[in-house]
């Protein structure tokens, strides 16, 4: 008669289990990153939107900031510029 050793399949099964344990911990923690990661880029994509509105709303305060009006009324009432009568305005031609 011979001998069975059963430590070999008791082994066998322990390693099996370490790995699926490990497996199983690696899912959960590769989901959680992923789900950390998907919450970031929502927020970074909401903040996009919100610079962008920004953006916009500058850009058409500029604008407004720099129409011939503006200018024209900035230069009479604070720097007190009038303008000059007619027959002061000479017209220099480039020949």
């Amino acid at each position: 008669m011979k001998a069975v050793n059963t430590g070999k399949p008791i082994l066998l099964i322990l390693v099996c289990t370490a790995i699926c344990m490990g497996t199983a911990i690696a899912l959960v923690y590769t989901k959680h990153e992923s789900r950390k990661l998907f919450i970031e880029l929502e927020r970074l994509a909401a903040d996009r939107d919100e610079l962008n509105i920004e953006w916009g709303q500058l850009q058409i305060e500029q604008s407004t900031w720099a129409t011939n009006g503006r200018i024209e009324q900035v230069a009479t009432d604070d720097l007190k510029l009038i303008r000059p009568p007619s027959t002061e305005i000479y017209v220099i031609e480039e020949k």
